[in-house]
């Protein structure tokens, strides 16, 4: 009873728990596709909270994260995410949605991935908010150019600011303000962990008839998406520490440079294009899931 207690708390194990049931009993997709907004949420006001409220009123210690943020996440991954499939993809769908992988804003579990990993909170989340703000004008350029189809609605994105980032934010300010902190802290790192159980769960649940259906494309599709994690990780991470950056503001980098909204444009594919386009998003949540508990396997090694 103790070791699966144990295992029930130990976040590689419940990632994935979620890999293998989105594959293997999708069942509950259809009420845990509802839970993914809340879930985030969760997570990220729970996340926040280890992010003082000081650091609010520095606005100049804003801005240089958020430009960050949009650095890592439009000019260096996007870049790579083009260009790898430029090189390797000839289906026109399958292109499609790596192209609209390269257009959506960062991961929001940018954030609390950060508190799991020990980076730099006020990088990441600001990292993170400036992407989102810069897609607001990059998603749109980014379509009309490559796509030449429908365009984005920007509206789309300004609510998932609010709900995803702007609201949890506020509500981790209220706890803290009230005292919430310490009473919380026992239980935060286990509820994050399983409102990350139902995002993935429901993620690779949503996608698991074209994970599965897709044998004869699947390989480039997950080569791209491993370079793009992986391969592009480890050369953010070597890059900086050739620089002497220090190891939590290197680990921000990473996140912000490899990690991908894939639920954004999984939704994007979906309703705009065609299940094929949205086979993209879907192998990166699958390699998201295995990329996080590297990552954390190697924070125990550095």
């Amino acid at each position: 009873m103790a070791r699966l207690k144990i295992l029930l708390r130990n976040r590689n194990s419940i990632f994935l728990l979620a890999l293998g049931m989105g594959l293997l009993l999708p069942q509950a997709v259809p009420v845990t596709r509802h839970l993914i907004l809340p879930a985030l949420a969760l997570a990220m006001a729970l996340s926040s909270m280890g992010i003082e409220s000081a650091v609010f009123r520095r606005p100049r210690s804003v801005l240089y994260p958020a430009m960050l943020g949009i650095v890592m996440s439009y000019i260096i991954l996007g870049n790579v995410i083009i260009g790898a499939a430029t090189l390797m993809i000839s289906d026109e769908m399958i292109w499609t949605g790596f192209v609209l992988l390269a257009a959506v804003p960062p991961a929001v579990a940018v954030i609390p991935f950060s508190g799991f990993l020990k980076g730099n909170g006020v990088l990441s989340l600001f990292g993170t908010v400036g992407a989102y703000l810069g897609g607001l004008a990059i998603m749109p350029l980014i379509a009309f150019t490559l796509l030449r189809s429908q365009s984005f609605d920007p509206f789309k994105l300004v609510m998932i600011t609010l709900e995803l980032i702007v609201l949890p934010l506020a509500v981790s300010r209220l706890l803290l303000r009230n005292g919430w902190k310490e009473r919380i802290a026992p239980y935060g790192g286990t509820v994050t962990n399983w409102s990350f159980f139902i995002v993935l769960y429901a993620l690779v649940g949503l996608n698991r008839d074209i994970i599965l259906g897709g044998s004869t494309t699947l390989l480039p599709v997950a080569s791209i998406a491993f370079i793009s994690m992986f391969i592009l990780g480890f050369l953010i991470d070597w890059i900086s520490g050739l620089f002497h950056i220090p190891r939590e503001t290197r680990t921000s980098l990473v996140l912000l440079g490899t990690l991908k909204n894939q639920g954004l444009a999984g939704g994007l594919a979906l309703t705009l294009f065609s299940p094929e386009a949205a086979l993209p998003a879907a192998v990166t949540t699958m390699t998201m899931i295995v990329y996080i508990i590297w990552l954390d396997f190697k924070k125990r090694w550095d």
